[in-house]
C-alpha cells in the first residue's frame, strides 16, 4: 500500500510543506541555524537537507564530462566536484541543525546520496528519508534507504514512467510502506511551461500513493497550483535572502515568500471542499440579498398585479424572479404596503 493521509507521518489534512536548505548556509552554521529559525517562523512543517560530500558524489578528476556544460545551467562551467565540495552540508552541521528543529518545533531530515549516509542518519534517528531527482536510478540507496523501514519521499525529475515504477517497486519491495512521489523539473530555476503538473493525479492514480511536487520555479503559483491537482507534500528551497548569493539563492524563497506560500497553500487546500451546488453554509444569509418579487406601491384587495406595482428587486424574501410574468393580471388577496414581499398566499 501507498502512504495515505491516515499514514503515522502525514496525518494531517492540511499540505506538508518542506523547507529545503540544500547549500544556502552558505558555508556557515551560524546561518543554518538562522535558516532553521526562519523556516519555523514561516511555519512550515519540515526542514531538510541533503547528505553527502563531493567524494561521495563524484571524482576530482579535469575530465569535460565532470564538469558542468548545459549552457542553461545555473552552475555552467563549474566542475561537480567543486560544486558539491562548496555546497555540502558538513556531517558535524547535522545534529546541532537537528537539536534547533526539534527545539523550535520542526521536522528535521535529510537526502543521502550514498549508503555511508544513510547509516550516519540512522545514528541521528532521523524519522524519514527523501530521494533526490538524480538518484531516483540508484536502486541500491533506495534499497538501502527503503530497508529502514521508515517513510521514503522519492523526487522524479528528469525520470520516465519505466524509472519511477523501478524506483517505486524497489522501494516497497525493500520494507518501505510509506510513499511519496514528487512531481519536479530539474532544472535550476525551472521554468512554469515545464513543470507539466497535471501529471499529479495521473501518478497518484498509477502508484497508489500520496503525491506532491518539488518546486524550483520561482515565485510560488505553481505550487499553489498543483494543490488542486491532488498535491499533499510541497518543497521548495529557503534561503535568509537571495541577495546574499550561494549554490541556490537564485531559485530559493526568502522567509516572507516561504510564510506567504505555507498560508496560500493551506488556503488552496481548504477551498477544495467536495462536490456541491446550491448555497454553502456561510451563503445562506446572503442568499436574502439576491432578487425576488416586491410590492413596490400600496395595493387594496381585488386589484391586478401589474408592471406599476410589482418589482423584481433586492432582498430575497420574495417569490423568485421566473414568477413574474405569470403573476401579472392576477388579483392581490388582502390589502398590502409597498415593500411588502410576494407570496403565493397573497395571491
Amino acid at each position: 500500500m501507498g502512504l495515505t493521509m491516515e499514514n503515522q507521518l502525514f496525518s494531517s489534512n492540511k499540505p506538508f510543506v518542506i523547507a529545503e536548505m540544500s547549500a544556502n548556509h552558505n558555508q556557515s552554521l551560524h546561518r543554518a541555524l538562522k535558516v532553521v529559525e526562519a523556516a519555523a517562523k514561516c511555519g512550515v512543517d519540515a526542514l531538510k537537507l541533503q547528505t553527502y560530500t563531493a567524494d561521495s558524489m563524484t571524482l576530482n578528476v579535469q575530465n569535460p564530462e565532470f564538469q558542468i556544460r548545459d549552457k542553461k545551467n545555473l552552475w555552467k562551467g563549474i566542475r561537480l566536484y567543486d560544486l558539491y565540495k562548496k555546497a555540502h552540508t558538513p556531517w558535524e552541521w547535522h545534529l546541532p541543525i537537528f537539536d534547533k528543529c526539534k527545539e523550535l518545533g520542526l521536522l528535521a531530515f535529510s537526502s543521502p546520496f550514498d549508503e555511508k549516509a544513510v547509516d550516519f542518519l540512522e545514528s541521528l534517528n532521523v524519522p524519514c528519508y527523501k530521494i533526490a531527482s538524480f538518484e531516483i536510478n540508484h536502486l541500491p540507496l533506495i534499497r538501502k534507504v527503503a530497508s529502514t523501514g521508515k517513510p521514503l519521499i522519492i523526487s522524479t525529475g528528469m525520470a520516465s514512467l519505466a524509472e519511477i515504477d523501478e524506483a517505486v517497486r524497489v522501494a516497497r519491495g525493500s520494507g518501505c510502506n510509506e510513499l511519496v512521489l514528487l512531481k519536479c523539473t530539474s532544472n535550476y530555476p525551472a521554468d512554469p511551461t515545464e513543470s507539466n503538473i497535471r501529471t499529479i493525479p495521473h501518478m497518484k492514480e498509477m502508484f497508489s500513493c500520496n503525491v506532491g511536487i518539488s518546486d524550483h520555479t520561482l515565485g510560488i503559483g505553481v505550487s499553489v497550483a498543483s494543490i488542486a491537482l491532488g498535491a499533499s507534500v510541497i518543497e521548495k528551497h529557503l534561503t535568509l535572502s537571495r541577495s546574499d548569493g550561494g549554490v541556490d539563492a537564485a531559485f530559493s524563497l526568502e522567509p516572507d515568500e516561504m510564510e506567504s506560500l505555507v498560508k496560500e497553500v493551506n488556503r488552496a487546500s481548504q477551498s477544495l471542499g467536495n462536490i456541491i451546488y446550491g448555497p454553502a453554509e456561510g451563503e445562506l444569509d446572503p442568499r436574502r440579498r439576491r432578487r425576488s418579487i416586491y410590492i413596490s406601491a400600496p395595493m387594496c384587495k381585488g386589484e391586478v398585479l401589474t408592471r406599476e406595482n410589482m418589482k423584481i428587486i433586492r432582498p430575497g424574501l420574495g417569490l423568485p424572479p421566473k414568477y413574474f410574468d405569470h403573476l401579472l393580471g392576477k388579483t392581490i388577496k388582502a390589502d398590502v404596503k409597498e415593500g411588502t414581499p410576494l407570496s403565493w398566499d397573497l395571491i
